[in-house]
Parts: structure tokens; C-alpha cells; sequence
């Protein structure tokens, strides 16, 4: 079993060894587990984007199947279960707008069946807050009276975001951000990473483990983040902002389109072959389910636009804290230190005031996008506050 270690966000070994700057949260799943524990039937797992809530869910899902009932990493069941192959444990994870109701009916019926191997049947819903009111609906029931082998593990940014009736059944375990330290040690330590590299990541991430490696891995993602940097610190006029928004939301949507589209090939070349389909001559009575497929894609693009637009929005509102950070004297690091430069000037030609104001916008401009305002309104409005304000 890998070492154990603490202190500082170290990773606690075994399964959890990828669990990193959680340390209250692993003390509390590790309880749990144990012979002398209480193991809640439901719990929510919140915590910032990136902080590793699926995860931690995953890790816990492992050591509640353990042969040695440690989550020692090395038995068949933990392995299996982190690998996702466990026959016992189910997982729900979407790249969609929401997650449909059909899918948790069919998770519904899955939790009333008893464990085929292991010691639980464990069931995590990643993003449970993509639910819609009338699918907390479909899933009360089951959070409610799940049999007794059953462990239900929901995750989500906040608490605030699953239906009360929801919650209030589910024992809370809150993740939090992890520390830039412990991201690039992660980074160093599983995924081979060079030490400069999976620093100057780390920092650019801001606890964001996902955005980290993707920042450390991905050829140009590093020297495109500084470069948005700069072009928003440059911004002087409306017309600048609104050819700038244009760019920003074109690039995020052929992004997403790459993503999408590939995943659309590949589920519909799965379901080609299920249906024993070799010569791409679709049947009638199966083209309705073709069609479902494009639609999934066109969802699944349409969230992918949002996700990418929302880590320039995080990327942005921490340009402008640096900025405020300087405005207001203080001696914290800078998360861009690649454009400190262009940071002090800024600083020194505004006030505080006014960029504590341009961080609000950054939060409205996310809220907006969220709630179904066209991407290229909010972003535009938003840049255009930013160039007025930094003139």
C-alpha cells in the first residue's frame, strides 16, 4: 500500500492517494468505513470545479469495497472500482446539458438490486446538480429508503444546488480548494510532469486539478491563457471589446464542435454496430434513435461553448484580482505572473473600487451564461464594461 502521509493536503495513500489537499474530507469518509463508524445510505459531496469531488467519491466507493476494508488501492475491488469496471459500483456522469430522467429511473432500479459481488452497491452521480426539478423528483424515493446495502454518492458545486428535499437526506462532506503546492506535487508525482511545468500550471489553474493537467499537457494552452491575459488588460474601446467577444465565443465554440463531434462519431459508429448495421443503411424503425443521438450532440456542444466560455470568465476575474491586489498594496502572489507587468500598469491607472466593480461584472457574465443568456451578449457586454473601465 502507498505510504501514508499528512499534513499539508498530502495524500493519504491507497485509493486516496490522488485525493490531495482534502484532508478533513478523507478523515471523515475513512470514518465512515470503519468497522466503529456511522455510514450514511446518501451523502453530497460539494466542492469548487476541480477540486476532485468524483474523485473523492470514487476513492470512498473503493475502500467501501475493499477486500481488506482500508482502500488499500491494490485488491481486485479497489482497482476494478477505480478503473470503473466494478460490477457493483455505477456511475453517471454527462457532458450534457442536464442528465435526463430516464437515465436516473434506470439508476433507480439498479440501487434496489443487492450487491452481485462486492460488499455495497454504490451509485455516484457526478454533477447531480445538472438534475432538473422533476428528476430529484424520480430519485427521492430511493435517497429516501434505499435498501440496506445500498450507499447513494451525489456531487456538486454547492449544497444550494440540489433540491432541499434532496439535501436534507444526504450526509455533507465539502471539499476545498486545494492549494497550487499540492496540485503541481500531484502533477509531478502521477502524470510525470516536469516540476516548473506543473507549477507554473498549478498556479494558472488555481486548484483546479482537470484545468492544471490540461494546462500542462495541452501544446499551446499555457501560452494562449497569457495571451487572452493581455488582450483583455489592452482593451481601450467598445469596438475592440466587441471583435474581441466575437473571437473569444468563435474559438470557444469550434472548440467544443471538435470535442462534440467526435464523441458523436464514435456513439453512433457503437450503436451502428449494436444494432449489427455495417453498411451505415439505417432502418426506419431505428432512425428516431439516430436522430436522439444528434440531438445529445448539439446539447453536449452547447455545454462544452458554456464550459470553455466559463474558464475564460475564471481566467479573467483572476487577472483582475491580481490587478486589485496591486491597487490595494497587498503582498499576495500574483496568479499571473507572466503579464505582471501589464498587471501594475493597469493598477496604476484605475482604483480599487472600480475593479471590485469589474470582478462583479466577471460573476454577472458567468450567472448570465448559466441562466441561458446567448454567450456572445454576455460576453460582449461584459468586455466592453472592461474597456471603458481600464481606459
Amino acid at each position: 500500500m502507498t505510504e501514508a502521509r499528512s499534513g499539508s493536503g498530502a495524500p493519504a495513500g491507497g485509493v486516496w492517494a490522488d485525493v490531495v489537499g482534502q484532508d478533513a474530507a478523507v478523515a471523515q469518509f475513512r470514518r465512515a468505513a470503519s468497522p466503529e463508524g456511522s455510514l450514511a445510505q446518501a451523502w453530497l459531496v460539494t466542492g469548487p470545479p476541480g477540486s476532485g469531488r468524483s474523485t473523492a467519491a470514487r476513492a470512498f466507493a473503493a475502500t467501501l469495497q475493499c477486500e481488506q476494508g482500508l482502500g488499500c488501492g491494490q485488491c481486485r475491488a479497489c482497482r476494478t472500482t477505480l478503473a470503473g469496471t466494478h460490477p457493483d459500483v455505477t456511475v453517471v456522469a454527462t457532458d450534457k446539458l442536464s442528465i435526463a430522467k430516464e437515465e436516473v429511473r434506470a439508476l433507480v432500479m439498479t440501487a434496489q438490486r443487492a450487491p452481485a459481488t462486492g460488499h455495497r452497491r454504490v451509485l455516484i452521480v457526478e454533477d447531480a446538480d445538472r438534475m432538473s426539478a422533476g428528476t430529484f423528483n424520480v430519485l427521492l424515493k430511493s435517497i429516501e429508503e434505499p435498501p440496506p446495502s445500498t450507499v447513494w454518492m451525489l456531487c456538486a458545486p454547492s449544497a444550494e444546488d440540489l433540491a432541499p428535499t434532496i439535501r436534507s437526506r444526504c450526509r455533507l462532506v465539502t471539499l476545498a480548494v486545494p492549494s497550487s503546492a499540492v496540485v503541481a506535487d500531484l502533477l509531478c508525482r502521477r502524470d510525470g510532469i516536469d516540476e516548473q511545468l506543473a507549477v507554473r500550471a498549478a498556479r494558472a489553474a488555481q486548484g483546479h486539478i482537470g484545468l492544471a493537467l490540461r494546462y500542462a499537457t495541452q501544446d499551446g494552452a499555457l501560452a494562449a491563457r497569457e495571451e487572452s491575459a493581455r488582450t483583455l488588460l489592452s482593451l481601450r474601446g467598445a469596438g475592440e471589446a466587441v471583435l474581441a467577444a466575437q473571437g473569444l465565443v468563435d474559438r470557444a465554440t469550434a472548440e467544443a464542435k471538435e470535442h462534440a463531434d467526435v464523441v458523436a462519431a464514435e456513439e453512433k459508429e457503437r450503436f451502428l454496430r449494436s444494432a449489427g448495421i455495417d453498411d451505415g443503411k439505417v432502418p426506419p424503425s431505428l432512425r428516431s434513435q439516430v436522430r436522439q443521438l444528434e440531438e445529445d450532440a448539439k446539447r453536449r456542444q452547447t455545454r462544452l461553448v458554456r464550459d470553455v466560455l466559463d474558464r475564460y470568465l475564471l481566467d479573467a476575474h483572476s487577472v483582475l484580482r491580481d490587478v486589485l491586489s496591486r491597487q490595494l498594496g497587498t503582498e499576495a502572489e500574483l496568479v499571473n505572473v507572466e503579464v505582471a507587468r501589464e498587471i501594475e500598469q493597469t493598477a496604476g491607472r484605475g482604483s480599487g473600487t472600480i475593479t471590485l466593480g469589474l470582478l462583479e461584472a466577471v460573476q454577472e457574465a458567468r450567472d448570465r451564461i448559466s441562466g441561458n443568456v446567448p454567450p456572445l451578449l454576455a460576453i460582449e457586454a461584459l468586455l466592453a464594461r472592461i474597456a471603458v473601465s481600464l481606459r
